[in-house]
């Protein structure tokens, strides 16, 4: 026999997220995926006689797979008393938190950018991540704003490829064990409701996004803003980047608002 148990469609849940906007889905087929062409942003040059052939720097940098799971137990008993649907919410709660998962993931990998190391040996937010001149010598370019106060980030949203890396392996999978010839349900009249993911992130471009613990006012966000779009790679040339997304913390939302949003600054002059 089949028991019953109220859920509900993790499609049909309405959950805010934004991650996709600054982080790309990548299909995985294996146990790590290996991303050897990162710090390429390809331009075009004028084609005059022949082509001439550009060497790409390849990277050892691998995004290996985790194993994510969440599961709950039910005694068959309590829901079979339940009569006010104390356990629907839940089965709702998990479907959500499902829903939520990347997002928190890309947010933890978003503020470890200071610490954490991406693709060209320095950690992702770097006064002095490398690049090549014509002639072999290396320039350093930053996309670090410094300051020691609470981080926000100018993040270029415009291009296939992101600043961050959601690697799919595997879809989230539902389980429910609530058979009576389940084990646990014979043995213990237990039911078990479980998700399993398969998959993980990381690091993609450091050049498509800005981080800055300066103060977030019209100073700082203005030299962000100037130093992302001034930035140049290999060979010196302009990336031509456009910031169009601001992210912050709770402790820097007013700031922000009353930065891009309100029409007056405080001593009544027009908001640029």
């Amino acid at each position: 026999r089949r028991h019953s148990f109220p859920t509900r469609r993790s499609s049909d849940l309405k959950v805010d997220t934004f991650y996709d906007q600054y982080s790309m889905r990548v299909p995985s087929s294996t146990s790590a995926e290996q991303y050897a062409w990162m710090g390429l942003i390809p331009g075009l040059r004028e084609w005059i006689g022949d082509r001439v052939l550009a060497n790409i720097r390849t990277y050892d940098f691998t995004i290996k797979n985790k194993s994510w799971e969440r599961t709950l137990t039910v005694l068959r008993d309590h829901l079979a008393d339940d009569q006010a649907g104390v356990y629907a919410p839940m089965t709702e709660s998990l479907a959500l938190e499902v829903k939520r998962h990347p997002q928190e993931l890309i947010d933890a990998l978003l503020l470890a950018g200071f610490s954490n190391i991406c693709y060209d040996g320095q950690t992702f937010f770097n006064a002095n991540h490398p690049t090549i001149n014509e002639d072999g010598s290396v320039a350093l370019v930053s996309n670090f704003g410094g300051g020691s106060g609470n981080p926000w980030f100018l993040i270029d949203d415009t291009r296939g490829i992101k600043p961050f890396i959601l690697q799919v392996r595997q879809e989230p999978n539902f389980v429910a064990m609530q058979d009576d010839t389940d084990e646990r349900v014979f043995m213990a009249k237990e039911f078990r409701y479980g998700v399993d993911w398969r998959g993980n992130v990381g690091y993609g471009l450091w050049q498509l996004c800005y981080g800055s613990k300066q103060t977030l006012d019209a100073t700082g966000y203005q030299a962000a803003r100037a130093a992302m779009m001034t930035m140049t790679g290999d060979n010196g040339r302009k990336l031509g980047l456009m910031p169009r997304l601001l992210i912050c913390g709770p402790s820097n939302e007013a700031a922000a608002k009353n930065l891009l949003n309100a029409d007056f600054l405080a001593n009544g002059a027009t908001n640029i």
